[in-house]
């Protein structure tokens, strides 16, 4: 890791968090492969670069602020309601944010090598906490990585149409890129 021992932040001003869904089933055709960005988020992130066991991630999202920036594939192009629709879904029947208000990150290992790193920690969505890794690359303060999630591991079923012809895959992507900010201590 090219980047100094510190405290850090992420957030929507930094960078941006996305969660990419795919489609599958015998309907999968009608339906849209989906990019969904966080838009309430925050990460703190401590570093140590001669010690990468001793850094520390911690992410925090509104579950609420997920929205619908692009939807690929499909018989006709996501509409403005589809989009509002789709929002409404994933707060009311997957992730109950009126119960659930916030997905947690916080992490319990964190591996390094000058070009890559690797943060296993405990991801808390709808209640329930599992384990979780993310994979990514850091260089000159950019920070890029992913995480595969199954929903089923959290209780979530993947949301299904058209009497199950049309369904999300379980596992959705994680992405996120962007920089670090040194976060100054008061």
């Amino acid at each position: 890791m090219s980047i100094s021992a510190g405290s850090y932040t992420l957030g929507p001003d930094s960078g941006r968090l996305l969660v990419k869904t795919t489609r599958t089933g015998l309907g999968a055709k009608v339906g849209h492969d989906l990019t969904l960005e966080v838009t309430r988020w925050r990460g703190d992130v401590t570093l140590d670069p001669a010690a990468p066991g001793d850094s520390s991630v911690t992410v925090e999202v509104d579950a609420a602020s997920i929205e619908v920036r692009e939807g690929t594939g499909g018989v006709k192009p996501l509409t403005s309601s589809d989009r509002g629709e789709i929002q409404k879904i994933i707060r009311e029947k997957i992730l109950h944010t009126d119960r659930h208000s916030t997905i947690t990150f916080r992490s319990a290992r964190v591996d390094a090598t000058a070009e890559s790193f690797s943060v296993e920690g405990d991801l808390a969505i709808a209640g329930v906490t599992r384990p979780a890794t993310v994979r990514g690359s850091l260089a000159e303060g950019r920070v890029r990585c992913s995480a595969v999630i199954e929903q089923s591991r959290w209780g979530i079923k993947p949301y299904s149409a058209l009497l199950g012809a049309l369904k999300l895959n379980d596992e959705v992507e994680v992405l996120f890129d962007g920089v670090l900010s040194f976060r100054q201590e008061p």
